[in-house]
């Protein structure tokens, strides 16, 4: 059986993706991943490295990240122990959503993902202690291209679960800039005019 495709109502590049289970008496299989499906629903990647983060805490933000071009990075996301917050803001300049935000919960006991196409931050709240997500990329990670937002800027608007102080962000997480001191970190010329 194939996934179920959905564009997301307010980010349309950005898909929200429901892999079949087949169950029985001793649990599930599911295919997490086929080139040829994907590519027919619109996600059509190579992907070229899988990256996992296990988070202790509930309430701990990693995020919101970003690779610049010419190493900007499409992300198809799962959670596969836990539950997550998961959201993605629109970085293309001249898109019609440019700066908007969505958020969609992930958990290893939906199965849901996410694919989140180049030109876009991502980043994540864990809802429960010891989380673990694993994500594709179709572009190598590269530390000089290595970018983000910061999690609380006003002008993102993203409700997070846990009131500030109860979040747990690393040390460069709480450095990072807010949008309106990013400059043309995906130029419509490149990525698109968007949707």
């Amino acid at each position: 059986m194939k996934p179920d495709f959905l564009p997301d109502p307010v980010l349309k590049d950005v898909i929200h993706i429901r892999p079949a289970r087949i169950g029985d008496n001793r649990g599930w299989f599911c295919e997490t991943f086929n080139a040829r499906v994907y590519a027919e629903a619109g996600i059509d990647c190579t992907f070229v490295q899988d990256n996992t983060s296990l988070s202790a805490a509930a309430g701990t933000v990693r995020g919101l990240h970003f690779q610049a071009p010419p190493h900007a990075q499409a992300k198809l996301v799962r959670c596969t122990r836990g539950r997550i917050l998961d959201v993605v803001v629109d970085l293309r300049e001249g898109s019609l959503t440019f700066g908007r935000s969505m958020t969609m919960e992930l958990s290893a006991s939906g199965g849901e993902q996410l694919f989140v196409p180049e030109g876009f931050a991502h980043g994540f709240c864990t809802l429960e202690p010891n989380c673990e997500i694993t994500y594709k990329v179709n572009a190598y990670y590269a530390p000089d291209a290595d970018r983000g937002i910061a999690y609380d800027d006003p002008a993102l608007g993203i409700d997070w679960p846990f009131p500030a102080s109860g979040l747990t962000l690393s040390e460069r997480d709480l450095k990072l800039p807010r949008l309106s001191d990013i400059v043309n970190a995906f130029p419509v010329a490149m990525m698109g005019a968007g949707r």
